[in-house]
């Protein structure tokens, strides 16, 4: 069975740091694209960062461009998010999700499986 579990969530100081890590099981990790959404309380799902099956093409959303890394070790099936400069809306549920292909896409459409996702809170 797939699965999908992320860690790393907390609590951060606006400007502070945090990584998300998401370890994955039950597919062949590096044939897939992976990405990280995030749903904050009483809005949509939306897409955060998504990286293609080796590494090498990723997509952010605007919002979080030159804060936020999406990285990926294919070695320990394990997706990353580097979150840096850390604002109060930035706070949300993250979800790690995998794509149905070795590409990536913005839309969760795009994506079969979801975790259960770690909570963000950027408050001062």
């Amino acid at each position: 069975q797939v699965q999908l579990v992320e860690s790393g969530g907390g609590l951060a100081q606006p400007g502070g740091s945090l990584r998300l890590s998401c370890a994955a099981s039950g597919f062949s990790f590096d044939s897939y694209g992976m990405g990280w959404f995030r749903q904050a309380s009483g809005k949509e799902r939306e897409f955060v960062a998504g990286i293609n099956w080796n590494g090498a093409g990723t997509y952010s959303a605007n919002s979080v461009k030159g804060r936020f890394t999406i990285t990926r070790d294919n070695a320990k099936n394990t997706l990353y998010l580097q979150m840096t400069n850390l604002k109060p809306e930035d706070t949300a549920l993250y979800y790690c999700a995998k794509s149905l292909r070795k590409m990536v896409e913005r839309t969760g459409t795009d994506y079969d499986y979801w975790g259960q996702g770690t909570q963000v809170t950027v408050s001062s």
